[in-house]
């Protein structure tokens, strides 16, 4: 199957605008530039699928989530600044991509996995589980985790 990395598709055709030190997806933009694509069959990658990719094309979306603590690391070695990070890990703690993924394309068509700790290898076995249905996706739900350890403030206070 092709892959589909939504970023860079935005990136090859500049479906974006600079803000800061980061650049910020035009989605319309790159809606329209996918639809001309008329991919078949692909797999898409990337979080911006629920905001650029129709309903219709989607089969089934698989969320990949992580532990938020497990992200910080990951996005200081990627040098982003600290307000995209605690942006980041907030709208994983929310959940936002899933619950968009849920609202556009189904709730039988979207499944969550929980990647933390897992193995390149385990992650693959049960997401072809998860769209095979043959086995369920994984409930992820990190603002309980966080508010438990009340740390709250850390990812939501600026």
């Amino acid at each position: 199957m092709e892959i589909l990395d939504i970023n860079q598709v935005a990136i090859k055709n500049k479906a974006y605008v600079k803000s800061g030190g980061t650049l910020d997806v035009d989605t319309a933009k790159l809606e329209k530039i996918i639809k001309k694509m008329k991919v078949r069959n692909a797999i898409a990658v990337g979080h911006l699928a629920p905001y650029v990719i129709p309903r219709a094309q989607v089969k089934f979306a698989l969320i990949l989530r992580k532990n938020p603590y497990k992200l910080i690391p990951v996005y200081k070695k990627r040098r982003y600044a600290r307000s995209k990070a605690a942006e980041n890990a907030a709208s994983e703690i929310l959940g936002v991509v899933a619950y968009d993924s849920i609202k556009k394309f189904g709730k039988a068509k979207t499944g969550q996995l929980d990647t933390t700790g897992l193995s390149v290898r385990d992650m693959t076995e049960r997401a072809m589980k998860i769209i095979g249905r043959r086995r369920r996706g994984d409930q992820v739900d990190w603002l309980e985790a966080v508010a438990e350890r009340g740390d709250l403030g850390r990812f939501f206070v600026q």
